[in-house]
């Protein structure tokens, strides 16, 4: 609650200025909807709350245009299911209830929430038309249904337009001023990481507070990084630029682990040039994290570079191990000047960078059949109660609800809680603030436009000043959403109000949000070693297909990045953390197995037979390892695919490196499957 007093009281310029942007936009709204005299003005003016939840320029269009396209579909819908179901409600209700889970187990398989967003509106404007429409049944025909689904989907859309309108117009916040921090912020985590990991003193404990920070802030760019592409013709450069700092990072991951993990575990195997290796990487990386100056950065990882070629050709060593590693520290330090370069691009409008992929969902359909099945539950639990009641106010049971249920349903079992709950203070004080304040005044008023405007402002200001904090942001939405629905403003607020009615819409506003909260606490969904499991099966799936020549490192590194993540999150209270060693020692099985494809196409041709053998026996291995146990199928995979090199082309350099490869690679298998069966880091 200090959060909150502060966002009253204390506001910084940021939020006031916010504040004053959502006013403007709701006040638009509800304006140019009572000119157009619309049923319910109020739906408009609730549009427009929505789209302030993230107020910068790209994301508030990206949500507009997620927000209408979700609409229109859901008022097609909704048109059909009444055309053809209207003589029969219940079977309207049973085929409304299929259409609400379908969109929220869609919601569970895509990743930014602003798509999470349009399909909670596609199947929430379906469920407004059907029940506005079923409420009042004696004038209910098709002219009725056309002028409900009309008239919500103008509302809504009308509200994210205007929304968008103000948020070009007025005091404009760019996605891409953020993105640029972001980027910056998870550089430096990473190059912190890179010292901590090389660093010969530092805890398990603290390399994973460095990698649960990179992977978290990893998320947010990669989620900005489509809303930025619509910040004017310089944004799809600055998209592709955030993709590859998103790759890049994981790429560094991918490798500095293995110098990590060798030095400390596999001391005997450090040989003078590696040592020096690890130490050139100490000095420049250290130096690097501590500078502000990218053309200076930029600069020492070039001569970095240099210098590890001129190292790797002073060395003349026979142990394919070494020849391989010092191989891994030229891929490591190309990776990080094409992550530098990329922040550039970022900061500078540099159009040359190639596309990257974008980072993928993990689409687990357990969690979307969990996620669509909750949600068709707390709909028709509202129905029930509707059916039983026969109270129009009931309705607001079934609404609200589903779209929090669709829209929260990706958040940490905790923080869903404590959100649901801060929701529900919100409601708590919208419920007085309605009825004694607002609905009071704009009874006495003389229905004028002016005066209902003024009234309103006051607390839809004060309520979106909590609502422009993240800390505060679940307060401000239980009280502005609420606060609209009760107050209805309309075309004239002079009549004087129900107060059963507006007690009635209180209540089942409080209800539904706390039956939310109990089908929440409920329905717990997949136990965490068993998403965990999935996940593991999921990348050793896509170590299988790696065998294809269009899968590079940004596609694996696409598929792994959220469930780096999710690992992350299953992963965090652990004090072993080996779910995400796991996760860390896969993401580079991936690159090295890339790597090899290319080594092998160069020396003797895309057609060695023992390859795609070699690859199903290192997915197999991975999964092995995952459950704390191990096969020698890859080792005798390895020694087929070393000898038919070798009889195709002889030995030479390139053969020995695939062999130290083979090493490295069943080292860190080995390591992975002790580590769980021992429960050890």
């Amino acid at each position: 609650m200090s959060a909150v007093f502060q966002a009253l009281f204390l506001p910084e310029r940021y939020a006031i200025l916010f504040a004053l942007k959502g006013v403007i936009a709701m006040a638009m709204a509800l304006t140019i909807a009572m000119y157009l005299n619309l049923d319910r003005p109020y739906w408009a003016l609730i549009s427009a709350v929505f789209l302030q939840m993230r107020p910068e320029g790209g994301m508030v269009i990206e949500k507009a245009i997620c927000q209408i396209a979700g609409t229109l579909i859901g008022g097609v819908v909704g048109i059909l299911i009444l055309n053809y179901f209207m003589p029969y409600p219940y079977l309207a209700i049973a085929i409304v209830t299929l259409w609400l889970g379908l969109n929220a187990a869609f919601s569970a398989m895509v990743r930014q929430a602003n798509f999470i967003y349009g399909f909670a509106m596609a199947g929430v404007t379906a469920e407004i038309i059907v029940l506005l429409v079923m409420v009042s049944p004696a004038t209910a025909d098709s002219q009725a249904v056309f002028d409900v689904a009309q008239a919500r989907v103008s509302e809504i859309v009308l509200g994210s337009i205007c929304a968008a309108l103000v948020s070009h117009l007025f005091w404009p916040v760019k996605v891409k001023h953020g993105l640029q921090a972001q980027s910056r912020s998870v550089i430096n985590q990473t190059l912190n990481y890179l010292v901590a990991e090389l660093a010969l003193s530092g805890t398990h404990e603290q390399r994973h507070q460095h990698i649960d920070s990179i992977i978290q802030t990893l998320s947010l760019v990669s989620d900005d990084s489509s809303a930025v592409a619509y910040e004017g013709p310089e944004g799809p450069g600055r998209a592709r630029a955030a993709k590859q700092i998103s790759h890049k990072v994981l790429s560094l991951l991918a490798v500095i682990q293995i110098f990590g993990r060798l030095q400390r575990q596999h001391a005997e195997m450090m040989t003078p040039a590696l040592n020096e290796l690890l130490e050139h990487f100490r000095e420049v990386f250290s130096k690097i994290a501590a500078s502000d100056d990218f053309d200076d950065c930029y600069e020492r990882v070039r001569a970095l570079r240099k210098t590890l070629i001129e190292l790797r050709q002073q060395t003349t060593s026979d142990q394919p191990f070494e020849v391989r590693m010092l191989t891994v520290g030229l891929d490591l330090t190309a990776d990080l000047a094409v992550l530098l370069r990329a922040f550039g691009a970022l900061e500078n409008r540099d159009n040359s960078l190639l596309k990257a992929p974008s980072a993928q969902t993990h689409r687990d359909p357990l969690l979307g059949l969990v996620t669509g099945g909750r949600t068709a539950a707390i709909f028709l639990l509202g129905a029930l109660i509707w059916i039983s009641t026969g109270a129009s106010a009931a309705l607001m049971i079934m609404i609200l609800p589903t779209i929090f249920s669709i829209m929260l349903a990706r958040l940490p079992r905790m923080v869903l809680k404590l959100v649901l709950r801060r929701i529900l203070v919100g409601v708590l004080v919208a419920i007085p603030v309605a009825i004694f304040y607002a609905l009071n005044l704009l009874a006495k008023s003389a229905g004028q436009l002016e005066i209902l405007l003024l009234v309103l402002a006051g607390p839809f200001f004060l309520g979106l000043l909590v609502l422009g904090r993240r800390d505060t942001l679940p307060y401000g939405l239980g009280f502005c959403i609420p606060f609209s629905i009760l107050v209805r403003p309309g075309m004239d607020m002079s009549l004087p109000f129900s107060v059963d009615y507006t007690l009635s819409s209180a209540m089942a506003i409080f209800v539904g949000v706390c039956l939310l909260y109990w089908v929440f606490e409920l329905v717990e969904g997949p136990s965490n070693q068993l998403l965990v499991r999935r996940l593991f099966k999921a990348t050793t799936a896509d170590l299988a297909q790696l065998k294809r020549k269009s899968h590079s490192a940004d596609w694996f590194n696409g598929r792994m990045e959220d469930r780096l993540l999710r690992l992350i999150n299953y992963d965090q209270r652990s004090t072993t953390r080996v779910v995400t060693d796991l996760g860390l020692t896969g993401l580079n099985l991936g690159h090295v197995s890339i790597r090899l494809h290319s080594l092998c196409e160069a020396i003797a041709g895309g057609d060695v037979k023992a390859l795609e053998k070699w690859q199903a026996a290192l997915a197999k291995t991975f999964i092995f390892a995952t459950k704390g146990q191990h096969t020698e199928e890859f080792e005798s995979a390895c020694r087929q695919l070393h000898n038919e090199l070798v009889a195709r082309v002889g030995n030479s350099p390139q053969t020995d490196m695939i062999e130290g490869m083979f090493q490295r690679i069943n080292l860190s298998l080995k390591r992975s499957a002790s580590m769980v069966a021992e429960g050890k880091p």
